[in-house]
């Protein structure tokens, strides 16, 4: 299948194949959802960490005698009944981490390549560069473009005039092209590819 290529601009600068292996799949949401989860749950700090019996410094002398108060027969004041008392069954740290095979990884990438040229959202870029890391000039030549919510995508190496000026503007990421994930794509409506990163991909994805 056939992309067009564009400038910053907004001119024609040609075309370029790209792989139906990659780009041309029908969409499998239940892949992308997996990958996701997976995503978002190794991101998790899992630092939570609360008092528990055997971490709480209290006296271990007994509260009161055992017989003839009327009451339940307690020997701690570190019970969780007890104001002050360590929390039952409450968060520990831990990694929420789970493992996903790198085949479904793989996979999982292609079908939201796929989903976004299904939707006609992928845009491909001759090449993310501008002459100054001004702001306000690249949110310009975005508007005129029409992408107000995008992730772009860039060769190995970025330019940095570019990463600097798109740095403050809301709804936009730009990434490297070994930072390409399933999660950044789908949050954002927009995938600009650049020419270098297109390469890439399909040296990577295709066969």
């Amino acid at each position: 299948m056939k992309l067009a290529i564009q400038t910053l601009a907004g001119k024609e600068a040609g075309s370029v194949e790209v792989s139906a292996e990659v780009f041309g799949l029908e969409p499998r949401t239940d892949l992308i959802a997996r990958m996701v989860r997976y995503q978002l749950a190794k991101r998790q700090q899992g630092t939570h960490q609360a008092q528990e019996r055997s971490t709480i410094n209290r006296t271990t002398k007994k509260m009161y005698k055992q017989k003839g108060t009327g009451g339940a027969r307690h020997g701690s004041a570190k019970a969780p009944q007890f104001r002050g008392g360590g929390r039952a069954f409450g968060p520990i740290s831990r990694s929420h981490a789970h493992d996903l095979p790198k085949k479904v990884r793989v996979l999982a990438l292609k079908h939201v390549l796929s989903a976004k040229a299904k939707d006609a959202n992928i845009i491909v870029l001759d090449k993310a560069e501008i002459a100054e890391p001004k702001t306000k000039l690249l949110l310009e030549t975005l508007a005129k473009l029409g992408w107000s919510n995008a992730l772009i995508i860039g060769g190995e190496t970025l330019q940095d005039n570019f990463v600097l000026a798109a740095r403050n503007i809301p709804n936009l990421d730009v990434l490297p092209v070994q930072g390409i994930n399933v999660y950044d794509i789908i949050r954002r409506e927009k995938l600009v590819l650049t020419t270098a990163a297109l390469d890439a991909i399909n040296a990577r994805l295709a066969g």
